[in-house]
């Protein structure tokens, strides 16, 4: 199998969940994990609250995550990377639509993937590349990837946003792990001393059928990966096998 690698590092990182909200409570839970629920949203005091009531849930988490990473800088190039976006408004809007009601073009408009990106791009006035992308369960390591090809164009610095929360019960049995929400967020630099490296190669399916696991989400791992400071991770995702290392 042919084996493929990006390498980079972290300039700063910003991470929230329901009851994760500090620096020291998502350290202590990389060193013993737990479960993360509930439906607390973040303050996201750094947006205007015009744009900021635009914002569920998932794109709050999201965008708290952005400003706490970035700060005041500007002319970042974003890549924001989530599995299932904002599904519970999307179901809420096709349940109006099965019931013949007239949908808001503002919901419809915050239900699209692109949403918490462009509402964080109006809010700071940026002018800069944004990506917004889906890969089933391997979203993260390819918005990695889409991260390192932006730093391979000249970028010197480029934001990554993880976020996602359950999905609504009408999809619960089809759920292939035991989702929790989060969001964090990564400055990405490029390849440095005590940088990161994510590798993949080819592998045979996992079996089509098999039961719901409880185990979390994958990106959930890999932020646990960098929190404790860990030197390899290894993990597979559809058919591929990705393996995160820590240059040491």
């Amino acid at each position: 199998m042919r084996v493929q690698s990006v390498s980079f590092s972290i300039a700063a990182h910003a991470a929230w969940a329901p009851g994760l909200c500090s620096p020291e409570a998502w350290l202590d839970w990389s060193a013993s994990p737990f479960r993360i629920e509930g439906a607390a949203e973040p303050a996201v005091r750094a947006m205007p609250p015009m744009l900021r009531r635009r914002a569920a849930p998932l794109g709050k988490m999201a965008l708290e995550a952005a400003y706490a990473c970035l700060g005041e800088q500007r002319g970042i190039p974003m890549v924001f990377s989530s599995r299932h976006g904002d599904v519970a408004r999307a179901v809420e809007l096709l349940g109006q639509l099965a019931q013949g009601e007239t949908l808001s073009p503002t919901a419809f408009g915050m239900a699209v993937h692109n949403a918490t990106a462009g509402l964080f791009s109006i809010a700071r006035s940026e002018r800069a590349n944004h990506v917004a992308l889906a890969a089933g369960a391997s979203s993260l390591e390819h918005a990695v990837i889409e991260a390192c090809g932006l730093l391979a164009d000249g970028a010197p610095q480029v934001l990554l946003v993880a976020a996602d929360c359950p999905l609504p019960e009408v999809f619960g049995a089809f759920a292939d792990c035991d989702e929790q929400p989060f969001a964090f967020a990564w400055l990405m630099a490029p390849a440095a001393a005590g940088g990161l490296r994510l590798s993949w190669e080819g592998c045979a399916a996992p079996e089509a059928a098999r039961a719901v696991t409880e185990q979390g989400p994958g990106e959930l791992d890999v932020l646990r990966f960098f929190l404790a400071r860990q030197t390899e991770l290894t993990r597979q995702a559809e058919r591929r096998r990705w393996r995160w290392q820590r240059d040491v």
